[in-house]
C-alpha cells in the first residue's frame, strides 16, 4: 500500500477504537471519518462498514498478541499463562472497543471457515493450549480448546469483571485457573461413554 493510503487505514481504525471506547451509542463510518481527518469517501474506499473497520481493529490486536506469544521462551502451562495474561491486559487498554465483536455465528464455525479477524489469536494460542493439555496429560483438544479459552477470555466478561471490582491481577488469575480446570473437564467428558454422568 503506498504510505498516504497506509496512513488512513491506520488513522480510520485508531478513531473507530477511540470512538468506540467512549460512546455508549452506535458509531457510524462518517463519524470515524470524521474522527480520523478523513473524508466519508475515503473511509468507504478503506472499509464497507462500521463492522469491517472492527475485524480490522481486533485482527491489529490479535496479531499483537500472537507477536506476544512468538517472543516467549517458556513452554505449557508457563506460555499459556503470560498469553493470556497479556490478553487481558490487551482488553483493558483497549476497553470498549474491544466488547464491541459480537457475532450471531460461533466461534468454532467462524475459526474453521478462516475468519480473518480470529486467526492471529487463533496463531498466538494453539501452541500455547497443546503443550498445556500436553503437559497436563489432557491429550490434544484441538479447535475445542480454543473454544474453552475464548469463551472464558471474551472481552466483555474481562470487562465486567474489573468492573465488579477484581484487579487485573486477580482477574487472570482467576480466568487462567478456571481455564485449567475447563480443558480438565472438557478432556474428563471427552473420556466418558456417552449417558454416563458419574
Amino acid at each position: 500500500m503506498r504510505s498516504d493510503t497506509e496512513r488512513n487505514r491506520r488513522q480510520l481504525i485508531k478513531a473507530a477504537a477511540m470512538l468506540f471506547e467512549n460512546s455508549p451509542t452506535p458509531v457510524s463510518l462518517a463519524e470515524i471519518a470524521k474522527h480520523a481527518e478523513v473524508s466519508t469517501a475515503t473511509a468507504y474506499r478503506h472499509f464497507s462498514s462500521v463492522e469491517e473497520i472492527l475485524h480490522a481493529f481486533r485482527s491489529q490486536v490479535g496479531s499483537e498478541l500472537r507477536d506476544f506469544s512468538e517472543r516467549q521462551t517458556t513452554r505449557g502451562m508457563a506460555r499459556l499463562d503470560a498469553v493470556s495474561r497479556y490478553w487481558v491486559s490487551l482488553v483493558l487498554e483497549h476497553g470498549g472497543a474491544m466488547a464491541q465483536m459480537r457475532s450471531h455465528r460461533g466461534y468454532l464455525e467462524r475459526l474453521r471457515e478462516g475468519t480473518g479477524y480470529l486467526a492471529p489469536q487463533a496463531d498466538a494460542l494453539a501452541e500455547p493450549l497443546r503443550q498445556t493439555t500436553e503437559e497436563l496429560g489432557l491429550g490434544d483438544l484441538g479447535d475445542e480448546a480454543l473454544y474453552l479459552w475464548n469463551a472464558l477470555f471474551d472481552p466483555r466478561d474481562i470487562l465486567d469483571l474489573i468492573k465488579s471490582g477484581r484487579t487485573e491481577e486477580e482477574a487472570a488469575t482467576r480466568l487462567v485457573a478456571a481455564l485449567r480446570g475447563a480443558l480438565s473437564g472438557w478432556s474428563a467428558a471427552m473420556d466418558r461413554p456417552a449417558g454416563h454422568t458419574r
